[in-house]
């Protein structure tokens, strides 16, 4: 038998949550954002689960597309990133790639390149978050440079990114949706929304809309939101019990030995740890699910294994299922122990850690 250790990947619910954004848009189209390996749970799996209703893809950078071309998706992909190089250009024309183009040195690139066809482009706006896009004095200028080149495929999306719309009472959101009205071409095809303004900031919505997180089932928002209280997990992170012990009062468990039993005390050894994921920083008492019922962790999370307080269970036995997050135990929760966020628990899962599909 092989390592328990797996994540379960729900297409139907990733399925519902995708088409939960486009009914709060039904106006927009939405291109499903699969970077950073689905955030997890595996871009082409997801992708493939999406081709039939999805219009497109984005992705961070060439390889993660030429991933997902050499699955068969046909889709446009979108490089968020866009080009690194001058080369990638003839690749994303070739392939049907569509380039965001955030700085002089991108749109130089592509006014110059010699290409077997012309690309598609999404102009970046920096309107306040200060990462990627030209400046908004600037964005008449090149959109007027990028509209007169033959390697342009019209039309041109104009597009920014949100810093605060998880915040729902920030007033950055709205200062941004000024500057980029202030700015793009009105007849122009345009993209705002990610997750949490798709979900809460009706304003943002465009033409084009870009869920993320929450087409994984998860709340970008740290309280409650109408909208996203209809999403659904779409990973369970599960394992199991692979050994039990019986430790006496006074005794620790794990390395450093940063937890003491105060009682005599039932301790469960779970096969996963931070070589499958799961956070090292993880404290004392972040919840596990052991049969359905939370028990705390205790002492250090090592590279394969956690150890879990179980005393409480009335019944518990090697080979009993565990799960780390899931639907009854949200990531954003196991994420807020560890002084982190949902999203960088997903991304950052291994390859070692078995995908399983429903």
């Amino acid at each position: 038998m092989s390592r328990p250790t797996r994540a379960v990947i729900d297409l139907q619910a990733l399925r519902h949550n995708y088409q939960l954004a486009q009914s709060l848009a039904p106006e927009s189209k939405t291109i499903p954002m699969v970077k950073a390996n689905a955030y997890g749970h595996g871009a082409v799996k997801v992708s493939q689960s999406l081709e039939d209703i999805a219009p497109a893809f984005g992705v961070a950078c060439i390889e993660e597309a030429l991933e997902l071309r050499d699955a068969g998706i046909k889709q446009p992909i979108l490089l968020l990133e866009g080009a690194f190089e001058a080369s990638e250009l003839k690749v994303a024309a070739t392939k049907g790639f569509w380039v965001m183009v955030e700085n002089h040195q991108q749109k130089e690139a592509i006014i110059n390149a010699d290409l077997p066809a012309p690309l598609t482009v999404w102009l970046g706006v920096d309107t306040g978050m200060h990462r990627l896009g030209f400046q908004p004095e600037d964005v008449a200028e090149v959109y007027r440079s990028l509209n007169s080149s033959r390697n342009i495929r019209q039309p041109i999306v104009f597009t920014s990114h949100f810093a605060c719309a998880d915040d729902l009472d920030s007033e950055a959101t709205s200062t941004q949706i000024d500057t980029f009205k202030a700015c793009a071409p009105v007849t122009a095809l345009q993209s705002l929304a990610n997750s949490a303004a798709i979900l809460a900031w009706p304003k943002a919505r465009r033409e084009w809309q870009r869920p993320g997180y929450m087409l994984y089932g998860n709340s970008p928002f740290a309280v409650a939101q109408e909208n996203a209280d209809l999403l659904k997990p779409v990973m369970s992170f599960e394992s199991a019990v692979i050994s039990l012990r019986t430790i006496a009062a006074g005794e620790s468990v794990g390395y450093t030995a940063n937890w003491t039993a105060q009682r005599d005390s039932t301790i469960a050894t779970i096969t996963v740890g931070y070589g499958d994921g799961y956070p090292r920083n993880a404290p004392n008492s972040t919840p596990v699910l052991i049969n359905g019922i939370r028990c705390p962790l205790v002492g250090r999370v090592s590279m394969d294994m956690i150890t879990v307080d179980v005393t409480e269970l009335t019944e518990v036995a090697i080979g009993d299922k565990a799960v780390l997050w899931g639907p009854d135990l949200p990531v954003n929760e196991v994420a807020s122990y560890c002084d982190t966020i949902g999203y960088e628990l997903l991304t950052r899962m291994p390859g070692r850690v078995m995908r399983v599909y429903l």
